[in-house]
């Protein structure tokens, strides 16, 4: 080798070009696939729009391919205004901050309209322990896919005579199984072990009975996978006392609701869990647990909202986008941040603001 071509080759190797490089290739884009997307984008109530604006930050200073389509759109309206339903279908994702579902009354739930017009059938959480976060148990790394346009949420409901409400729970076969098959598709593509299926077929016979059998129809189609079923108050109580066993768990619609609430307080607070719904064609992607905070006005005040799990439910949407660096550098930076433990909300035993996590993850994208 000519003394000319000696450093050349020395900065080829030092650079990551020769064997010792440490970067893998892990996506080969198409042609194209750099082209910025557009995603809606619902604020939502109370603390909505102070943790969406925290990914709007974050997403322009990762300078990513994509940008947002907002929608002033609030949990006490009666309808979906037809202009955000015609904006999702057109972007294919959506990312939204809570919405507050009013208790009682005659307003229907927005969140379950949403679901059931753009017919987003299977809900994810992802409920996992934070390096840096103390919780009471580890080795907690929990996927709940829950079924989300029947069973009790149906919202069939009429008062038979005065002081005498009925209210219908709906299962269908067709339902039951294209949400077993998602959770076993799921646990496939993402090297999962084990679905478990909750029920409570040991008194609603009939209706849990039909989801376990298309549970068990799919399952027998997927033999590399183990399968269990389990009764939703033992897995409860399975879930507070030994919350490791559990992988992947697929439920009827309101157990759901449960189940993914308890393994996000097990694992660290709904501050920190990501989530989604999606469909066949369509994806909205929002804070996985339950975002009861979303009304607390003292939060709101002090500009004190945990931003983490939509940061979070971001990343995920940014992969279903097929933007995984992206994806890769914005978990990174937020799990950091949390592992650090410098800046934290009060949620997770801090005193920082939102705009200060915002500012340390920010701080952390490399």
């Amino acid at each position: 080798m000519s003394r000319r071509a000696l450093p050349i080759f020395k900065n080829f190797i030092s650079s990551g070009g020769g064997g010792g490089s440490t970067r893998s290739v892990t996506y080969m884009p198409r042609p194209g696939d750099g082209t910025p997307r557009p995603v809606t984008l619902i604020p939502g109530d109370g603390v909505g729009p102070l943790v969406t604006g925290a990914v709007e930050q974050v997403m322009e200073a990762m300078h990513a391919p994509v940008y947002f389509e907002k929608y002033d759109v609030h949990g006490d309206m009666k309808t979906v205004p037809p202009e955000l339903i015609e904006s999702i279908r057109k972007n294919k994702v959506c990312l939204k901050g809570g919405l507050k579902t009013p208790v009682g009354g005659g307003v229907s739930s927005l969140n379950v309209l949403l679901r059931k017009e753009l017919d987003l059938y299977a809900s994810l959480v992802h409920c996992f322990n934070l390096k840096g976060l103390p919780t009471r148990h580890q080795h907690v790394d929990i996927v709940v896919i829950r079924e989300n346009t029947e069973g009790e949420y149906a919202g069939l409901e009429h008062e038979v005579v005065p002081g005498v409400v009925e209210s219908l729970k709906v299962i269908t076969k067709f339902c039951s199984e294209r949400i077993a098959k998602y959770a076993f598709e799921y646990a496939y593509l993402n090297n999962r072990k084990k679905v478990t299926a909750v029920h409570k077929a040991n008194i609603m016979k009939l209706a849990d009975g039909l989801f376990l059998e298309s549970c068990r129809e799919i399952a027998s189609k997927y033999p590399s996978i183990q399968y269990n079923e389990m009764i939703v108050d033992n897995c409860s109580m399975q879930l507070v006392s030994k919350p490791e066993q559990f992988d992947v768990m697929v439920t009827p619609n309101l157990y759901g609701n449960l189940v993914s609430n308890v393994a996000a307080g097990i694992a660290g607070g709904t501050g920190v869990m990501p989530g989604g719904n999606v469909g066949a064609d369509h994806a909205i992607f929002e804070q996985g647990a339950s975002a009861g905070n979303v009304g607390n006005e003292k939060l709101l005040e002090q500009k004190k909202a945990n931003p983490v799990a939509l940061l979070l439910s971001s990343a995920m949407m940014l992969r279903h986008l097929q933007f995984p660096s992206f994806a890769d550098r914005l978990e990174t930076a937020v799990k950091r941040v949390i592992s650090e433990g410098k800046y934290r909300t009060k949620d997770l035993g801090g005193t920082s603001t939102t705009q200060e996590v915002v500012d340390a993850v920010i701080a952390n994208l490399e």
